[in-house]
């Protein structure tokens, strides 16, 4: 059988699997369910185009991944087969461990566990089905493989892993402020005593590429409505779990349920394998397979926030620079409470509050520029635009929502 494929992307065209092991890894169920798994959650509600998937993201970034190899290889930087199929097997498994809408439910489903950690389950899994080959893929991914810029391709300010989906959901979306130089900024790259950096000519689409991060960030991810959608969604699998972890019986799928009824915890992922397997199961299909039978729940919370979520009758939102008043949010419960006639201690799963924040750039983990005179500076230094240290600085809003249907 002919391992060697080409897949027609409508980001970047034709997209070459070169390797009869990505080709493998491509077809396992692990790496399948991705298909299943919406990038970007619950956005397609603010904008409809917002469908793609962790799955398109993947072959994006193991696309891009290939490309920034191939470039390094052309300035003479060494670079052998085996490196080159093990990074790009690196990056296509970076987000191998994400869970129902990625993360809008990472501190609901599954709280104090990263998806980075499940991703390393994974493909340790992988890694003993065939048979050891992915030993230099997971230094890699861990970061102790000796020539280091290999995992800073995979995982950094600057990683394929960025320049993909910055590039995707900005096409998908339709934000064109999101726009980035993709192919500029890879023609950038190069190795400087064994780390990252970027030519000096590349500075401006470095200063793009931060800036075009912000805009995505304030348009898109963080993006009221986005943020009001899945603030229902994590108080909807917070009543669910309360429910089933009460006694009461959910409807739910097989491995869903087992995430509900319990909490579990990352030694628990490490002692007993079946747990992965069930976590391996699970994608955006059965949170909504589920929320279908919950909109007839006999539970009152339970119903009706499914049914909001299904209608699209999500909070109403309100942010602001100031924290929010203890006041307040005893207004908003109160008045839930009356609306909804259920418990004032019952309430908070019908409205919520907290804090989003951005941060473009962050200084800790530097974006290097390699100067004409061999200097190696950080782009915050080397950047002429005061606004990208004014990026470095986190921005953060604080926002109060509740239901549409309840006045204040």
């Amino acid at each position: 059988m002919n391992k060697k494929k080409i897949i027609n992307d409508p980001v970047y065209g034709f997209i070459h699997i070169q390797s009869e092991l990505i080709y493998d890894i491509i077809q396992h169920p692990y790496f399948q369910r991705l298909r299943h798994i919406k990038q970007l959650a619950l956005a397609n509600l603010v904008y409809p185009g917002a469908m793609h998937t962790r799955f398109q993201h993947a072959l994006g970034a193991m696309h891009l991944m290939g490309r920034a190899l191939e470039n390094l290889r052309y300035k003479k930087i060494d670079i052998s087969a085996e490196e080159m199929e093990a990074a790009q097997l690196a990056v296509l498994l970076h987000d191998i461990g994400h869970g129902p809408f990625s993360h809008a439910l990472e501190e609901s489903l599954l709280p104090s566990i990263e998806h980075e950690s499940l991703s390393y389950l994974f493909m340790n899994e992988l890694n003993k089905e065939f048979k050891g080959a992915l030993d230099l893929t997971l230094k890699i991914f861990r970061n102790s493989y000796k020539r280091k810029f290999f995992h800073q391709l995979v995982s950094s300010q600057l990683d394929m892993d960025r320049l993909d989906y910055l590039k995707r959901d900005c096409f998908f979306t339709g934000v064109e402020e999101g726009t980035i130089g993709v192919d500029r900024i890879i023609a950038m790259l190069t190795v400087h005593q064994n780390e990252l950096v970027v030519e000096e000519k590349g500075i401006y689409s470095i200063e793009n590429f931060i800036t075009a991060r912000r805009l995505m960030y304030w348009q898109v991810y963080l993006h009221k409505t986005s943020v009001a959608s899945e603030r229902l969604l994590v108080n909807l699998i917070n009543r669910a779990k309360h429910l089933a972890q009460s006694g009461q019986a959910i409807m739910a799928s097989e491995s869903l349920k087992i995430f509900l009824e319990k909490p579990v915890s990352f030694e628990e992922f490490k002692s007993k394998p079946q747990l992965l397997k069930h976590f391996g199961n699970l994608d955006d299909n059965d949170i909504w397979g589920a929320i279908k039978f919950w909109q007839n729940d006999s539970d009152k919370i339970l119903s009706t926030l499914s049914r909001m979520l299904i209608e699209r009758k999500l909070f109403r939102i309100k942010f602001s620079n100031a924290a929010i008043r203890k006041e307040d949010v005893n207004n908003v419960k109160d008045a839930v409470s009356k609306h909804y006639r259920v418990l004032r201690a019952e309430a908070p799963y019908l409205f919520s509050y907290g804090s989003v924040s951005n941060e473009a750039y962050t200084e800790g983990q530097k974006i290097n520029i390699l100067m004409k005179s061999g200097e190696v500076v950080d782009i915050a230094q080397a950047s002429d635009l005061p606004s990208i240290q004014a990026l470095s600085k986190t921005v953060k809003k604080n926002y109060l929502c509740w239901p549409k249907n309840v006045s204040l």
